[in-house]
């Protein structure tokens, strides 16, 4: 039987992370991480959770620690936020290339400078080509359920690459709501005893791991990490049907669909915006305009082509980031769209939204705003591509 229990996200995360029984645990605190390491430390105590937990000296450290114990054959869990995260740059690229199928969790959160300890997705967004497969979450309930799911999407055979789970710090890290914690014996029923061994350390079995390489062996290495990064989008999608049967519960896997059947406007988030974004989508239905959302779960790998499907019939599309991408001055999921599209973007208008940075909000005012001036491109106004929110006249 499932209860029902008020909690921040990051105690979501905590308890989807216990559901799993993970063997051996690591962290090191950073805001607004620390709390979940601290659920997680208390957990141990209390006995709930039987596993190891390392107090490592940094975040780099904290992942190194979870090699070896994913190598000897453990399940292991961590999480991290911001500069935590760009400390963690070396071994977060080898845990990826060694295929190590670990569930991390990233509280989101600015990268300095100027300095910052508020919301934003930059963290995640700018290590999202370092080979993970990165699932950005809407509320406290699909972080708890997310983490459960990204263990059998991670441990799947045909995937077998590490996994995090985004979501926006202090909006969701810190803000609580209800949450239904499914029994253990559900999630035993969902996620089998893990097991590995496409690699491990194992002195009765003994493997060279991670020798010199030489490039025509590193190419074939790369070119199988890729294909499996495409085979997780149908696994995703599997994992989630799979889930939604037995907790009753779905989040359409790489993406979720909001009002989009008939709609002439797509509104496109990532991440915490998506709950306000579809109140907006809902008064602007009763005003008469035939807006719908789409709601990004997966930045990787990008969902293609359940994009290209969400924008057939659709004159404008609308994407609101609350991330940069510096190289184009755009926000990272307005990029990753116009590259999805291809040859489609050219036949329809294209809007970009940045905001909430630094943990400054987008309102409900601010998408009604954005649904307004799509609709005025529909209708043939010319409105500018690129849209800072919150920023006076530029």
């Amino acid at each position: 039987m499932s209860r029902i229990k008020a909690m921040d996200g990051n105690m979501a995360a905590a308890y989807g992370a216990v559901l799993c029984r993970p063997t051996v645990l690591a962290a090191y605190p950073i805001t607004p991480q620390t709390p979940l390491v601290e659920y997680l430390s208390n957990f141990i105590a209390d006995g709930r959770l039987q596993a190891e937990m390392v107090e490592a000296e940094s975040e780099h450290s904290v992942l190194s620690v979870l090699h070896g114990a994913c190598l000897a054959g453990g399940r292991v869990f961590t999480g991290t936020s911001s500069q935590g995260l760009a400390l963690m740059y070396e071994p977060y690229i080898r845990t990826s290339t060694l295929r190590l199928p670990i569930v991390m969790a990233i509280a989101n959160r600015e990268i300095i400078s100027p300095q910052s300890v508020w919301g934003g997705q930059q963290d995640a967004v700018t290590l999202r080509d370092a080979g993970w497969i990165q699932i950005f979450c809407e509320n406290n309930q699909e972080i708890m359920d997310s983490v459960i799911m990204g263990y059998r999407i991670a441990e799947d055979k045909d995937v077998l690459l590490p996994l995090n789970i985004c979501y926006d710090g202090f909006y969701l890290s810190h803000m609580s709501e209800g949450v239904s914690i499914p029994s253990q014996d559900m999630v035993d029923r969902f996620l089998p005893p893990f097991t590995i061994d496409h690699i491990k350390l194992d002195p009765d079995d003994p493997m060279s791991v991670d020798p010199l390489t030489p490039g025509d062996l590193l190419t074939e290495y790369r070119y199988k990490h890729v294909r499996a990064l495409h085979k997780a989008r149908e696994v995703i999608d599997r994992v989630d049907r799979e889930f939604s049967k037995l907790f009753k519960r779905s989040y359409g896997g790489q993406v979720e669909a909001y009002r989009t059947a008939d709609a002439d406007l797509l509104l496109v988030t990532m991440g915490s915006p998506s709950g306000t974004a579809k109140f907006a989508v809902d008064l602007a239905r009763e005003k008469g305009i035939g807006v719908g959302l789409l709601k990004v779960r997966t930045l990787r790998p990008f969902p293609v082509e359940k994009l290209v499907e969400a924008a057939q019939g659709k004159k404008v599309i609308g994407i609101i980031d609350r991330n940069v991408c510096f190289g184009w001055g755009t926000g990272v999921v307005f990029m990753e769209a116009k590259a999805a599209l291809g040859p489609l973007a050219g036949e329809k208008r294209l809007l970009n939204y940045i905001g909430g940075l630094g943990g400054s909000d987008i309102t409900v005012d601010h998408i009604l705003g954005v649904i307004r001036e799509m609709e005025s491109a529909a209708n043939g106004k010319e409105i500018q591509e690129v849209k800072w929110l919150g920023l006076s006249e530029v």
